[in-house]
């Protein structure tokens, strides 16, 4: 049997619990705790005789690797890595999906809060590349608040190539954000009426020239000021809001 994950939190242990429980080997609680968070986690387990066991605040920090646990963690039984023909089906089944693709993205942190935002704003799949990216790690899922369970986490050998091929395959239009000479507005950039891959880059880098290459359209994000940058997590949250909002016109 392969070695257990670790979630850990309320929000993503109770996502799990509602969308996949038969991944669930065993609860962990905070002993002592018995509030009313708690008592929702364990009326969720329970239908599914889940193992509940009660253990000390240092085993749970042991167990999800910090202390920022919320006296829950669950080990689970691993999900299975999606690749490139995952994401071929996801465009089969749905031919119009929204999808978000992160260019070299590698703090886990920033990876939870756009799985997040995908997860809010209808988006199908969240594509990275397996090298010089953040995994699926249990800070992302903690960060995720349950959206990890929502979205389809895919990686792919190659970013680039898989961009190209998608487009090429699914017709799927590419956007990278960035501020070049050919770049609009995101507002002025139409999401509608075929599949959509928005494109992010790394605070630092931003997208790669090879990313760039497969690029159909650059947009950006006008802001006021001398600002020229934001937070990948809350860029790619503004960027997917306006692909939400047309789309549900």
């Amino acid at each position: 049997m392969a070695k257990p994950e670790y979630y850990y939190g309320v929000h993503s242990v109770e996502s799990l619990l509602e969308l996949e429980p038969e991944r669930v080997l065993t609860l962990f609680t905070l002993k002592g705790r018995d509030d009313q968070r708690l008592k929702n986690v364990l009326a969720l387990a329970e239908p599914f005789g889940i193992s509940v066991q009660q253990a000390s605040r240092d085993k749970l920090e042991k167990l999800a690797g910090q202390p920022f646990h919320q006296g829950v963690v669950a080990a689970v039984r691993p999900h299975p890595v999606l690749n490139e023909q995952d994401l071929d089906a996801v465009l089969k089944q749905n031919p119009q999906a929204l999808l978000l693709a992160l260019d070299q993205v590698t703090d886990p942190h920033n990876l939870g809060a756009c799985i997040r935002t995908a997860a809010a704003m209808g988006v199908e799949a969240v594509v990275v590349s397996r090298d010089r990216s953040a995994s699926l790690t249990p800070t992302a899922r903690k960060v995720a608040a349950g959206g990890a369970e929502k979205v389809k986490f895919i990686q792919v050998t190659n970013l680039a190539r898989t961009l190209s091929h998608i487009k090429d395959e699914f017709n799927v239009r590419v956007v990278g954000t960035m501020l070049d000479e050919k770049a609009l507005p995101v507002d002025k950039f139409d999401f509608t009426g075929t599949a959509v891959c928005v494109v992010m880059g790394a605070e630092d880098t931003g997208l790669r020239p090879i990313t760039q290459s497969q690029c159909d359209q650059t947009v950006y994000i006008p802001m006021a000021g001398n600002l020229q940058s934001l937070n990948v997590s809350v860029a790619t949250g503004m960027a997917l809001y306006e692909a939400c909002r047309q789309r549900n016109v």
